[in-house]
């Protein structure tokens, strides 16, 4: 449901429904009188802080998909708690100051109940104070250790989607086993990349490997060759991950520097998202790996959950749009968004939330979810909630590209990524 304060229709059925629980009580309302009220009271209004513009905007189009497309199935299932749910969308421009503001905008001038759908951490780190000051529940959809951390604040929530340190420390021992033991890193160099080059040097470590050399790139930058001749003779595996409208060109530039004698390859999917692995220019990443948050090609043995969730958002078998086979979705991020709108809405009937009074109740019951069990609200797999870190964990998957697609190799288990707790989030006041 898209937002609409002009519509003269809705307002006239708010009347007459006024009208007729005037001298009815609701109780002995026809069935079709009682859903019809529900159906035109206030809807729930979800602030949804979109990347349209700026470096996220690949992944803020698709997460826009994957949103409406959960909203609509909840609204058409009859809502939350029998309110329907509109989307109040604002795009952030992938900015931290901006992103402030639209925390700022929901709040005050849009009514939101809560705010939603972050991904780029350095946004989500210049957002999530604010959200604590005006108390509008945060859920982000971003990846970044900020919240786990402790960081952040009781307000901020990560239900939907898993954390690069559990990532990471889940990815290392395969890396290890399989690949190599001295690593290259090339990582973008803001909040999401410093995770990966922290938490991945620590992870390998422990599997005795050792990172020789950490390259840090501005995630704006859009020539790459001037950075590969500092990767050492000795590398064993280049660890890559990169984001932002230039990732085609940092893989084919990787490719021409490297030629046919290339070390071993173990990339985040981020390098490639939105990217058909057809390009020209990409045939040198065949036999290489890729860490998937959700695989983006539909594996042998695909769930029912799988399916629904493909058609729902309107994506094929190849991970692309139904409509354009080139128009390639942001597939092993953007179900966070479709599985946090299902918690944000479990949350709210389990707290019995009416309105944003009720948003300490909405916290608490998110805080108190556990096992989160695979289904069509959680097409990407089976997960475990912290109610302390406000993170949540999955499984993870490691794809290995056989002839232009990303073919699932290995799926870790959750207690892979599982970490000793960093912070107490309900010790918090409100």
């Amino acid at each position: 449901m898209t937002k609409d304060t002009t519509n003269p229709a809705a307002t006239t059925r708010r009347g007459a429904l006024k009208t007729l629980a005037a001298g009815a009580a609701v109780g002995s309302l026809p069935l079709w009188a009682r859903y019809s009220q529900a159906q035109t009271s206030e809807p729930i209004r979800i602030g949804f802080q979109v990347h349209r513009t700026g470096i996220g905007a690949a992944y803020g189009r698709w997460y826009d998909r994957t949103t409406n497309a959960a909203v609509q199935l909840i609204n058409d299932a009859g809502g939350i708690n029998g309110r329907m749910v509109e989307i109040v969308a604002e795009d952030d421009g992938t900015d931290p100051k901006r992103g402030a503001e639209m925390v700022e905008k929901f709040a005050t001038q849009h009514n939101c109940d809560v705010g939603f759908g972050t991904l780029f951490s350095h946004v989500v780190i210049g957002s999530a104070p604010r959200a604590g000051e005006l108390k509008l529940p945060y859920f982000v959809v971003s990846e970044g250790h900020h919240v786990a951390s402790g960081m952040l604040n009781r307000y901020t929530l990560q239900p939907g989607i898993t954390d690069v340190k559990s990532q990471v420390q889940a990815m290392a021992p395969f890396v290890s086993s399989n690949l190599g033991k001295k690593v290259t890193m090339i990582y973008p160099d803001f909040a999401f990349g410093h995770d990966h080059r922290d938490y991945f040097t620590e992870a390998i470590a422990a599997q005795g490997g050792e990172v020789v050399a950490q390259i840090a790139i501005p995630p704006t930058e859009t020539s790459f060759t001037k950075y590969f001749p500092k990767i050492p003779r000795e590398t064993e595996v280049v660890y890559h991950v990169m984001v932002g409208p230039a990732v085609l060109t940092f893989v084919k530039e990787m490719g021409e520097f490297f030629g046919p004698s290339r070390p071993e390859m173990f990339g985040y999917i981020d390098s490639l998202e939105a990217v058909d692995l057809a390009s020209p220019g990409l045939e040198f990443l065949e036999g290489t790996y890729f860490w998937e948050g959700m695989p983006r090609y539909a594996q042998a043995g695909q769930t029912e959950f799988d399916k629904h969730y493909r058609t729902a958002v309107g994506v094929d078998e190849n991970g692309a749009s139904v409509s354009d086979p080139k128009d390639i979705s942001t597939y092993s991020h953007m179900f966070g968004c479709w599985e946090t709108l299902y918690t944000i809405k479990a949350g709210m009937e389990t707290a019995g939330y009416q309105g944003t009074g009720d948003r300490a109740k909405l916290i608490e019951a998110v805080e108190a979810m556990t096992d989160i069990p695979a289904s069509n609200e959680h097409p990407q797999g089976a997960k475990q909630f912290n109610g302390k870190t406000h993170q949540v964990f999955g499984h993870q998957y490691i794809s290995k590209v056989v002839d232009g697609k990303l073919m699932l190799q290995h799926t870790t288990s959750i207690e892979d990524t599982l970490y000793p707790d960093e912070v107490d989030y309900t010790q918090q006041s409100f």
